[in-house]
């Protein structure tokens, strides 16, 4: 221990632990001043030696004021590191505190913070950007000498990731001497994430500290007492099994894969809840209060067991989770292994996990996660240039702070990894938007937020401060609604506001784990009370997971390993070996089409192992290659796996449909006219702060958001086509909403590998897409017939 000062030596000794060779090659770092990343498995107690360094610091050399900043990607995790910090140093009798600064710290608490810092705060990129904003954050900044990046691989590829990017670059610029740490579970390329660490993109300058080896997680798959199901995804036919195993552990924690799914699970579990055990429910759309009542009786052990969504995903550290369960299938290695390892926390103790697959898909998914957990292979990470909305973002951020010099701060900004190769063009071209929103809305003056003097850039008019910081984030959900108790009573969480419009009163629904009933509404507040039975209004959406490329591989790889086969239950083995005598599987790199008649239909299913917004994407643009061709599509419907259109008329060759021209010629003229564009031209329009989410007072409806963005939307396609939102917004829809690239990979094995099966009745691989059509209601009996086929399918197999 004498790498350790005596305090934290002894504290060390009085529970028996030794230091860790990560911990080891952490304080080492520190003591060289490098930047580091920390590559451990969870349980190896890597947040633990990420603050080392700090605590040693600090009882070497005490100091007034802000030492370490702590960025987590949630909330819940900084004030449950807060609470595993706040222990040892009371154990300790040390004179250092601990806070944290999310959107959940009250304001009067905030502006204590910045003219009396703790030494050590924890926060959030947005909480942190936002900081920034002010004045005094120069001089509250200026002493830090840490900044820990927790849980990195969250951040580093998204728009969270280029916002705390250039928070970073900004804090080196206040604090040179500031080091850097991340520290990660699960992370494929630690060289990439070194690189974007690392001031200016250099990975050299950030020494990689690899964590020993822990025990192999045991991931179990549910069988069901009955039959896997054909279609659905959320494992809910095994709420009594999940309910028996949650009875026979200690503490469980249940993971979904929406928010939908969370309240739907919750539900299903409470009504086997023979024994009245105390379970929870956590996920983003809950009021603070209610996820910090949650969050408070977990770590109290009061709770037997908690269903809960990403909310929960990352370094959670409640050591009496003895259970993981996930339902339906995680769509990624990298995300099961994070949630894997919420169980034990213990380095030499296995992690025991169950995944409860939805349909026979999502059990050769299911199995695919398992054999890449066991073989320690995890997906990899998209890096992309940061988006210009975001830098617009930042900048009227330093702004409000005070004014900049645009050579100083370009020079700040290309330090950031995602914006290392900006060009000068770009960037003044930001800042010219910021400037006046661009030649063809210029004449507004409300768009007027930058003005250049002799000091350099400052903000037009002081009010505009007020204005970022209320509308600052680069996260922009779904428009919601308030569901409160009463017209004066408890807010219990926000909806989207497209479920809220359907709803009347009388109307009840699903939600914070109970029934409640629709009595009234208050312009944003949707008014209840408690209500009895079932709800009669479907549960809201939440968000979709992908499934990633390297999860479908595997699946590929085992629909073609026949000896595999025979780790299934039986009638998952029998459908696979039916679609084998009937068609084909598809194989490791082909494109399998299918076509066949099913209720008066003509169908044709692409297997294209894409995930869903890519095969979405395909599904409009084959309609509409469709209709020119003169086949009368009447529709598709697409899954993670594959996508089926059916029209009037039989495809006889679909190579045609599949060219690649298909990208070049009618892929910009699709989305210029659907959804997608306008949908990310609202975001990037908030983010870059173009319109505003909320106003002095009170939030904006998303009807009013929408309708200000459509508006915008409309004047500059009409004016300025080359707009810079515009851009960005057409990089968004193509990345995310449409995930282009992997579209490109499926065209390119049309090409090379298409195989056309032309059938005369349904395959057995292709029932559980068209049952999820069925649910649509498309056709009113195709899901019965269709269950029908799938039965008499079942027979032949088994006779």
């Amino acid at each position: 221990m004498s790498d350790l000062p005596p305090p934290l030596a002894c504290w060390f000794a009085s529970r028996g632990w030794a230091l860790r060779g990560a911990q080891r090659g952490m304080l080492a770092a520190s003591a060289a001043g490098e930047h580091a990343l920390l590559v451990a498995p969870t349980g190896s107690g890597k947040t633990l030696a990420g603050f080392l360094p700090t605590l040693a610091e600090l009882i070497d050399h005490p100091t007034v004021g802000l030492h370490t900043l702590y960025v987590s990607p949630l909330k819940a995790l900084a004030a449950d590191v807060a609470r595993n910090l706040i222990t040892p140093i009371a154990e300790m009798g040390l004179n250092i505190r601990v806070e944290t600064r999310t959107g959940d710290t009250s304001s009067e608490h905030k502006k204590r913070q910045r003219y009396d810092p703790p030494q050590i705060l924890l926060t959030t990129p947005e909480s942190l950007s936002l900081l920034l904003s002010y004045p005094d954050a120069a001089a509250m900044l200026a002493g830090v000498r840490t900044v820990i990046v927790d849980e990195i691989h969250a951040f580093a590829t998204t728009k969270r990731g280029d916002l705390l990017s250039l928070a970073l670059a900004r804090m080196q610029t206040l604090a040179p001497a500031m080091r850097r740490v991340g520290l990660s579970a699960t992370i494929a390329d630690p060289e990439a994430y070194q690189g974007w660490l690392a001031p200016d993109a250099d990975a050299s300058a950030v020494r990689l500290v690899r964590g020993e080896a822990g025990a192999q997680a045991q991931v179990q798959i549910l069988l069901p007492e009955d039959r896997v199901p054909w279609a659905g995804h959320t494992g809910r036919y095994a709420a009594k099994q999940v309910y028996q195993l949650i009875a026979a552990h200690r503490l469980t924690i249940v993971f979904v894969n929406t928010r939908a799914q969370a309240e739907m699970t919750f539900r299903d579990l409470w009504n086997e809840n023979e024994a009245s055990l105390p379970i929870g429910i956590h996920h983003g759309s809950l009021a603070p209060e209610a996820r910090h009542k949650v969050e408070a009786a977990m770590a109290e052990g009061r709770l037997r067991a908690i269903v809960a969504t990403a909310s929960l995903d990352l370094g959670i550290d409640w050591g009496d989770v003895d259970l993981v369960v996930q339902m339906g299938a995680p769509k990624g290695a990298s995300r099961l292994l994070q949630r894997v390892g919420r169980a034990n926390h213990r380095l030499d103790e296995p992690s025991q996990a169950v995944i409860v697959p939805g349909n026979r898909f999502e059990y050769l998914e299911a199995l695919a996660a398992r054999d890449a957990v066991a073989a320690g292979e995890l997906d990899s990470d998209d890096f992309r240039p940061g988006g210009l909305d975001v830098l617009a973002q930042h900048l009227m951020g330093l702004a409000c702070a005070a004014p900049f010099d645009a050579d100083a701060v370009y020079a700040e900004v290309r330090g950031a990894a995602p914006y290392a190769g900006l060009p000068r063009a770009e960037f003044d071209r930001v800042l010219g938007f910021i400037g006046d929103g661009g030649y063809s809305l210029r004449a507004y003056d409300r768009f007027r937020r930058l003005v250049r003097d002799e000091n350099g850039y400052r903000l037009s008019h002081p009010r505009l401060a007020a204005a970022h910081r209320l509308n600052a984030g680069t996260i922009v959900e779904s428009p919601t609604l308030a569901i409160r108790f009463g017209r004066r009573g408890r807010a219990l969480g926000r909806i989207e506001e497209w479920f809220g419009a359907q709803l009347r009163v009388g109307d009840s629904f699903l939600f914070a784990g109970q029934t409640l009933e629709v009595i009234g509404f208050d312009e944003s507040d949707i008014i209840v009370t408690t209500g009895r039975g079932n709800p009669r209004v479907p549960s809201y959406a939440g968000g979709k997971l992908p499934l990633t490329t390297n999860l479908a591989t595997r699946v590929r790889g085992l629909l073609n390993t026949p000896e595999r086969w025979t780790e299934m239950p039986a009638d998952v083995r029998e459908w696979l070996d039916y679609q084998r005598q009937r068609s084909v599987l598809p194989g490791i790199d082909d494109l399998l089409i299918e076509t066949f008649p099913e209720a008066g239909r003509e169908f044709m299913v692409a297997y294209g192992f894409e995930g869903r917004n890519a095969h979405q994407t395909l599904g409009m643009l084959l309609t509409q290659r469709m209709e020119v061709a003169g086949l009368q599509p009447l529709g598709f419907v697409a899954n993670d796996y594959m996508v089926a259109v059916w029209s009037l008329a039989r495809v006889t060759d679909p190579a045609p449909l599949f060219s690649p021209e298909v990208l070049e010629d009618e892929l910009a003229v699709w989305m210029a006219n659907s959804p997608f564009l306008r949908r990310a031209f609202r975001e990037v329009a908030v983010i870059a702060g173009l319109i505003e989410r909320t106003q002095p007072g009170r939030p904006r409806t998303g009807k009013s958001v929408t309708f200000s963005a459509d508006l915008i939307y409309d004047v500059l396609q009409r004016h300025e086509p080359d707009h810079l939102l515009l851009t960005a917004a057409w990089a968004d829809a193509r990345a995310k909403l449409t995930d282009i690239a992997r579209l490109v990979a499926l065209l390119e094995r049309a090409q090379a590998k298409l195989v056309l099966r032309q059938l005369d009745r349904v395959s057995p691989l292709s029932i559980p897409v068209l049952l999820e059509l069925g649910r649509e209601a498309v056709y009113g009996s195709a899901d019965e017939a269709l269950l029908l086929e799938a039965d008499a399918l079942a027979a032949v197999a088994m006779s």
